[in-house]
């Protein structure tokens, strides 16, 4: 994730924080400067610090649930608005859906649990509107907030973790994609909710209904492209007109090319065809500014490229692209590993728009190329 930085490795999972989360400490801590001085600006950090190591508990939950049925998580960011697991795919099975979506809550009512019986954590309902209150104290206070993070994660709307519950139930009768649309309705609705309470005074009530609103309209879309490309092979997507650079060639070779064409991408292939990286558009205009155009562009492509067989299923590229943190295009090779053609996320979703535009249901296998 952009502007984040890794703290360390738990368990292959790395563990990163987004700048703004430091932007959350300190405005903490001067509110609670104005209020109480040192010691409650003190107070505060650690309250906001211990909270989000729950938050980070949290998402282990979801990560070891995951991993019980081969699904990777490669990070976990935390943000001012909570953490975010990078999981390579939610399974689509009701049931282990249901399981992973709960397991991030369990540990919240673990925590809150073991707070009062172990360390005797008097908590009680007022202080969930206390949670900022350094008189309380910081031990109920930290009961008191997993209690809210249980409740607030279970409300079934997308994407909290009560809204997976509810796809998950709905695609038993519904399917997944129906349910994926209904689920991720209902959180749009709690979203504009969310943004009109927090109109009223809270600006991170506001960042939050923004996150939950494109987060569902998100995953909506990405699963109705899924559908939509279930059963098209790889070639059918593929871009296949395009021209090419060789390892030998410059950023200026590149700037014609992008005069020439509408490319905003140059595959690098060798002699023998094979794909040795991808010179976009960005990284073109920054060589030119910084090096300039004499640059090879083998010092400033993209390398490591993922690849597909031709006659790999559509599904493939869409795991591939989760796979590798949402990378931009995948090549389509020959079983001799001779470029053939490349997909991009543009124009996974062209095919979306054209099926959609033809009438075509999602899930329908292809019968012609597109």
């Amino acid at each position: 994730m952009d502007w984040s930085f890794k703290l360390f490795d738990v368990a292959g999972t790395a563990v990163r924080v987004h700048f703004t989360f430091f932007l959350l400490l300190a405005w903490i801590g001067a509110a609670h400067w104005t209020r109480g001085g040192p010691a409650e600006a003190i107070d505060g950090i650690i309250f906001i610090l211990l909270l989000f190591a729950c938050v980070l508990l949290h998402e282990f939950g979801h990560i070891f649930a995951a991993r019980r049925y081969g699904i990777r998580t490669p990070d976990v960011t935390l943000l001012p608005i909570g953490g975010v697991a990078s999981l390579e795919r939610m399974p689509e099975k009701p049931s282990q859906e249901i399981i992973v979506a709960l397991a991030g809550p369990a540990v919240n009512l673990v925590i809150a649990v073991l707070l009062m019986v172990v360390l005797g954590a008097r908590f009680d309902f007022t202080q969930m509107a206390q949670l900022e209150q350094a008189q309380t104290s910081l031990i109920g206070r930290v009961a008191a907030a997993n209690v809210a993070l249980l409740v607030f994660n279970l409300i079934p709307a997308f994407p909290m973790d009560g809204g997976r519950v509810l796809r998950a139930v709905l695609a038993i009768g519904l399917g997944y994609t129906r349910a994926t649309r209904i689920a991720a309705s209902i959180g749009q609705g709690l979203a504009v909710v969310l943004a009109i309470v927090g109109l009223m005074g809270n600006p991170l009530l506001v960042l939050i209904a923004v996150f939950i609103f494109l987060a569902a309209s998100g995953e909506a879309g990405y699963v109705q492209m899924r559908d939509y490309t279930r059963g098209y092979l790889a070639s059918h997507a593929m871009i296949t007109s395009f021209q090419t650079l060789s390892p030998s060639s410059t950023v200026d070779d590149a700037a014609q090319l992008l005069l020439r064409t509408t490319q905003k991408e140059f595959p690098v292939v060798d002699g023998a065809g094979t794909l040795r990286g991808m010179l976009t558009h960005e990284a073109l205009i920054a060589a030119l500014r910084t090096t300039g155009g004499a640059t090879p562009v083998l010092d400033v492509m993209t390398r490591d490229v993922p690849t597909v067989p031709e006659n790999g299923c559509l599904d493939a590229v869409f795991k591939v692209m989760q796979q590798r943190g949402g990378t931009r295009f995948v090549g389509v090779v020959d079983p001799n590993q001779r470029l053939l053609g490349y997909i991009t996320a543009e124009n996974l979703a062209e095919l979306v728009m054209i099926r959609s535009a033809q009438g075509t249901s999602p899930g329908q296998a292809a019968t012609t190329p597109a």
